[in-house]
C-alpha cells in the first residue's frame, strides 16, 4: 500500500444522532481492494467496543411479566425501549457503571431522565421509555457495561442480584459497513484500484474514529506477530542467559510493576521472572514497544526485588 491515499468524501449526522461516512482509499496494486475492504469491514463490525445496558432494576417488579402501577407500557415494552438508548463513553472507562431514574407522574419519561456518571453521555436523549399516567412514583436503576459484539440474556434474573432483570446487550457502535472496489487505468494500461468504504455508526463514535480504530487493530495484530517472530529468531541466535536460581517459579506479579508495564509483558506471554530475563530487550527498544522509562522500571525493579542486574 505504498503511496496509498485516503479521503473522506462525505460525513452526515441524523437527528437521532446516528452518523454516516464515506471514504475513498486509493491503492497502488490490483487485488488489494477486496483484501483491505473485507478486513476493515470485519474489524469494524466485530472488534470495536461500546456501552450498553446489561440489566435493569425496577422498583416493585418481580418478573418480566409484571405490571408497573400507573404506567401504560408493560415490562417487556419498557425493557425493549431501554435497549434503544445509545451511550457515548467520553473517557473510555470500561468498568461497570450505573444510572438511576426517579420520576413522579403523570409525565413522559425519555432517556434524558436518567442520571448518569459525568463521563457517559446519551446520544438519543429524546428516546422514549414510558409514560406514567397516574401520580405514581417509578424508580429504575440500569447497569451499563462495556463490551464488543453483543451479549444475550441467558437468564432473566441475575444470579448475583435477583432484583435485576437481564436484557440483551448490543455493544457494537458500527451498525453497517459497505465497500466497493473500482479499477483505475492509466495511459500505460497499468491497473490500480480504489476502495470506496461506507460506515454507519449509532452516533457514539464518528465514522472517522471508527475507521482509525479499525486500522490500528489490524496494524497491532500483524505487528505483534512480526515482533514475536523476530523475538524467537533472536532467541535462537544469542547465547542462553545464565541463571543461578530457579526464577521460573516466580510470577511477574511479585515484581509489583506498573499496570502499563505489566500489561505489555503479558502481551508477549512473559509470565515469570525467567521469561523476563530471557526476553530480547533490543527488540522492544528497536520497534518502540517499550520506551526507556519502561526499561528503566524493569531494571530497577529486578535489582531492588531480586538483586538482579541486567
Amino acid at each position: 500500500m505504498t503511496n496509498s491515499i485516503i479521503k473522506c468524501i462525505k460525513l452526515q449526522k441524523t437527528e437521532s444522532g446516528a452518523s454516516y461516512g464515506q471514504f475513498l482509499i486509493t491503492l497502488t496494486k490490483s487485488g488489494q481492494g477486496i483484501t483491505i475492504g473485507n478486513s476493515l469491514r470485519r474489524i469494524l463490525l466485530n472488534d470495536l467496543g461500546g456501552l450498553a445496558i446489561s440489566s435493569v432494576r425496577i422498583s416493585n417488579v418481580k418478573h418480566e411479566f409484571s405490571i408497573i402501577p400507573g404506567v401504560r407500557e408493560d415490562i417487556l415494552n419498557v425493557l425493549l425501549n431501554l435497549k434503544g438508548i445509545i451511550f457515548k463513553n467520553k473517557k473510555n472507562i470500561k468498568t461497570i457503571q450505573f444510572g438511576r431514574l426517579k420520576e413522579k407522574g403523570p409525565c413522559v419519561i425519555t432517556a434524558s431522565s436518567f442520571k448518569l456518571p459525568n463521563h457517559i453521555e446519551i446520544i438519543n436523549s429524546k428516546h422514549y421509555i414510558m409514560t406514567i399516567s397516574e401520580s405514581n412514583v417509578v424508580e429504575i436503576e440500569i447497569k451499563i457495561e462495556y463490551g464488543t459484539g453483543y451479549k444475550l440474556a441467558l437468564e432473566t434474573f441475575s444470579k448475583q442480584n435477583s432484583e435485576f432483570l437481564q436484557i440483551d446487550s448490543i455493544f457494537m457502535p458500527v451498525k453497517k459497513v459497505n465497500f466497493k472496489v473500482e479499477n483505475i487505468y492509466n495511459n500505460k494500461f497499468n491497473v490500480k484500484e480504489r476502495l470506496f468504504l461506507e460506515i454507519w455508526t449509532n452516533g457514539s463514535i464518528t465514522p472517522n474514529f471508527a475507521l482509525l480504530s479499525a486500522a490500528k487493530i489490524i496494524i497491532n495484530l500483524f505487528f505483534n506477530i512480526f515482533i514475536l517472530n523476530e523475538s524467537f529468531i533472536l532467541k535462537e541466535k544469542r547465547k542462553p542467559f545464565k541463571i543461578t536460581q530457579n526464577y521460573s517459579i516466580i510470577p511477574i506479579e511479585q515484581l509489583e510493576l506498573s499496570k502499563q508495564t505489566y500489561n505489555k509483558l503479558k502481551t508477549f506471554k512473559i509470565n515469570t521472572v525467567y521469561d523476563l530475563l530471557n526476553f530480547p530487550y533490543q527488540n522492544l527498544v528497536r520497534f518502540n514497544i517499550f520506551d526507556t522509562t519502561t526499561i528503566k522500571e524493569i531494571k530497577h525493579t529486578l535489582k531492588k526485588k531480586l538483586n538482579i542486574i541486567l
